[in-house]
């Protein structure tokens, strides 16, 4: 995305911001892997690198905006790359006033002095003993200047952050059609085997077809795994007769995908399991029916479960309402974006909340554990399923593998 995404998020995040005021954003995060940056860093400058800082100052309803990167360092390039240039830096963020690192407590002190408010990120977790570097930063700021009030800045961005822009939809449907490669790659596949052999896959297809990371650790669950939402061990042989739960995504210039799907390991879905599994698909497209401005998550989780009760009172599974919960524990839809559970604001939906909706139904006793999950865009009216093109009925699940394994 260019600088005028940045630019956009910025004023966001300036609307919300009490006059007088500084916000102060850390990228401080060290990782091995790129797309750990801290998301509202890159949210206000489209810049993924480590220990880079950016302060935006509102005083007088006037805003300046300050960036602050590493010099070019020869020893560094030599083994891992150079950081970005300051005109580099200022030609993604859209930000122009750009300085070295050494220089920002000396234009932070200069600021202050005019300053009522400050504004941190203290949503992320350091250890139980230690301090986060806002932490430390905001002692500092208070111990100097006892009348600057400390505020969180993370409210103001998940207010901002709820609503995608096009461009962010444009970056998340990528990273669904990358995803759908994969899953894809999975089906050509499928056959007994272990677990994290068929995911495997999954990775090469999607680092093929040019994602950026992961959205999340992969999910693949065959058997009674399905049923522990947070399997992660993907160690398990995967049985003739097993379904294997997949809750999987690629991850494209910072923005995910989350999908799940289930399969049966043999191709073919037994009666029982495929009497299962359509309850969960007319669960999801009930949850389809009213996703729309206006409604809550919550709101379309009720009306899941009164589903899901209505359908297992049907079938013989359960005799009472409550029941639902031995067999469903679990929310219906959360935010997706730069996160796959994003940072938002929760409050009825409007037009540009991108959700999941993620129906399952989990038999521990019987091995069949069961999620299909997509990824929607509320719309004016409605919503769109952005992910539509992932195949999903048992008609073309069947089909599919048949088709592969020349049947």
């Amino acid at each position: 995305m260019d600088s005028k995404e940045y630019i956009s998020n910025r004023e966001k995040l300036y609307n919300q911001m009490e006059d007088n005021s500084l916000m102060i954003i850390l990228s401080n995060l060290k990782s091995q892997f790129k797309n750990e940056v801290q998301r509202n860093f890159y949210y206000l400058t489209g810049i993924i690198e480590e220990e880079d800082i950016v302060m935006l100052y509102k005083h007088n309803q006037k805003v300046t905006e300050m960036l602050f990167v590493h010099p070019y360092d020869e020893y560094k390039a030599k083994w891992v790359g150079t950081n970005l240039s300051k005109e580099e830096a200022k030609i993604k963020s859209g930000i122009f006033s750009i300085y070295y690192l050494e220089e920002w407590k000396k234009v932070l002190y200069r600021l202050l002095p005019e300053c009522t408010w400050v504004y941190l990120d203290f949503n992320r977790q350091d250890s139980e003993t230690n301090l986060s570097e806002e932490e430390v930063l905001a002692k500092e700021i208070k111990e100097k200047n006892p009348w600057i009030s400390i505020r969180n800045a993370h409210p103001l961005f998940a207010k901002a952050r709820t609503i995608k822009s096009k461009k962010e939809i444009e970056q998340m449907r990528k990273a669904i059609d990358i995803t759908q490669k994969g899953i894809e790659a999975i089906l050509n596949h499928i056959e007994p085997m272990m677990e994290y052999q068929l995911e495997s896959y999954f990775d090469q297809a999607i680092k093929y077809h040019g994602a950026t990371g992961y959205a999340f650790t992969t999910i693949a669950a065959s058997g009674k795994n399905g049923c522990c939402l947070h399997y992660q061990d993907n160690n398990t042989f995967m049985k003739d007769g097993d379904l294997v739960l997949f809750d999987l995504g690629a991850h494209y210039q910072m923005y995910c995908a989350d999908i799940s799907r289930t399969f049966p390991v043999n191709g073919r879905f037994s009666p029982r399991q495929k009497e299962i599994y359509e309850i969960v698909l007319r669960g999801q497209e009930e949850v389809f029916q009213h996703a729309k401005p206006g409604i809550t998550t919550k709101e379309l989780n009720q009306i899941l479960i009164q589903f899901f009760a209505k359908e297992l009172k049907r079938i013989g599974l359960i005799q009472e309402d409550h029941e639902v919960s031995k067999y469903y524990y679990h929310g219906v839809s959360h935010h997706i974006g730069l996160d796959c559970h994003d940072l938002c604001e929760y409050t009825p939906l409007r037009p540009g909340c991108v959700i999941s909706n993620e129906p399952g139904l989990y038999i521990a006793e019987e091995n069949i554990g069961i999620r299909i999950e997509d990824d929607v865009l509320i719309t004016e009216n409605g919503c769109e399923n952005l992910s539509k093109g992932i195949l999903k009925t048992v008609e073309e699940i069947e089909a599919f593998i048949a088709k592969g394994k020349g049947k």
